[in-house]
């Protein structure tokens, strides 16, 4: 146990020597284990970024919040899929009065259309809802405000625009006051919304004109009477979610005369289920490019045992003269054992400095909050060491079997 610091040590000297010896051959066999250890750290930066973001998005959605929508009924073992069943406004005043665990309740009927100000048009999505919409979307103007009561009862024209039809109809300039064209009626513009971002589903939340929906009924999309698209509620805590989501059921299966053994004909989407499937989605592509980069360091490690082997063989007489004049086959097998693992270590290091600048650029060019894992760097480097001993292991024990008196005769 004694001669164990020793028998490293010179191990040590003797690997770094021969790496001394051969640096183009060294860097070229380093070179597999640095692509596979920074794919390794940019794909977990990289999928925590996305989980960042994506749960970002979602939480954008909403405070709490749950989105009802119609399907199709089933009556008689038959699904119509072309006639889904109606949500009206009558459901969205039940389920306000109703249910002691929704706090606010929004109805929302949506259109597209064509905007026209003084000097551009647009084309964007119009939202047609109530004033309980800014509530559950946690979505205030920055510039302005929102319609008072009394418009939605006299169906008054106004509406609220976000940044980006803002910017396509009046660039920077101040909105407020004044008026935009939608079909044949001028409304006017009485807020400016935050800035929202991109939804979880990949559109701009910031393409959007949001107005009374009254108006929109009375002014732009005709619809039976009380008839709305979704219904968008809130609970009045995150742990009533639940609650709000099994009261909202029961209502509406009441409201809409539903039987015991019939299925609903809506869908209630809570905001966790949305980060369930998105946290799948991404999960799903993370595993895919961490197993891109474990062959990869795979392929790596191969390099590094093939280069090994290709040193034994060009230094087999030399390892004969170490073992003739008194070097024992575990001084050798720690001397190219020690030797893969400097290859592979010096990989490592080279790739955790790639990936620490990949990932601050690709921060940049993705608009991505990517930060270096400390956990994945170290586990790279772990790894790299690992890989280093698992695929040196052959050719250094093949180096420490070989027969002094045939090493020596070898030419």
């Amino acid at each position: 146990m004694s001669e164990l610091p020793g028998l490293v040590f010179t191990a040590i000297i003797l690997a770094f020597s021969s790496i001394r010896r051969r640096p183009v051959r060294a860097l070229l066999t380093s070179l597999g284990i640095l692509v596979g250890i920074a794919a390794v750290t940019v794909v977990v930066a990289l999928g925590q970024g996305a989980s960042e973001v994506v749960g970002g998005a979602i939480d954008a959605l909403g405070t709490n919040a749950l989105l009802i929508e119609p399907r199709a009924s089933a009556r008689s073992g038959v699904r119509d899929a072309d006639k889904p069943a109606d949500l009206t406004e009558d459901d969205a005043t039940a389920l306000r009065t109703e249910a002691p665990s929704i706090r606010e309740v929004a109805p929302l009927l949506m259109s597209a259309q064509q905007v026209v100000s003084e000097r551009a048009n647009a084309a964007t999505g119009i939202v047609g809802t109530t004033r309980d919409f800014f509530a559950v979307r946690a979505w205030l103007p920055v510039l302005g405000g929102i319609w008072n009561a009394s418009a939605e009862q006299t169906r008054e024209r106004v509406c609220l625009l976000g940044q980006t039809v803002r910017d396509e109809l009046f660039g920077p300039e101040d909105p407020i006051g004044r008026n935009v064209r939608i079909g044949r009626f001028p409304f006017k513009v009485v807020g400016l919304l935050a800035k929202k971002g991109e939804s979880p589903f990949g559109g701009d939340q910031d393409d959007v004109i949001v107005m009374p929906l009254s108006t929109l009924q009375a002014k732009l999309v005709r619809t039976r009477p009380g008839q709305v698209q979704s219904i968008l509620v809130s609970a009045r805590a995150s742990d009533s979610v639940d609650a709000a989501e099994r009261e909202a059921t029961e209502i509406l299966r009441q409201r809409h005369r539903l039987l015991e053994d019939v299925p609903n004909d809506f869908e209630v989407h809570s905001q966790a289920e949305f980060k369930r499937a998105q946290t799948a989605i991404v999960g799903v592509l993370e595993l895919l490019l961490f197993c891109i980069a474990a062959v990869s360091l795979a392929v790596g490690g191969i390099g590094v045992m093939n280069i090994m082997l290709v040193s034994v063989a060009e230094r087999t007489r030399e390892i004969g003269i170490r073992l003739a004049i008194g070097a024992r086959a575990a001084d050798v097998l720690a001397q190219f054992l020690v030797e893969a693992v400097a290859l592979t270590a010096l990989g490592g290091v080279a790739g955790a400095l790639t990936a620490v600048v990949a990932i601050a650029v690709l921060g940049k060019v993705l608009e991505l909050p990517m930060h270096v894992s400390p956990i994945a760097l170290g586990a790279g480097l772990v790894t790299s060491a690992i890989t280093g001993i698992v695929f040196g292991f052959f050719p250094a024990r093949r180096a420490a079997e070989l027969d002094p008196i045939d090493a020596l005769r070898t030419e």
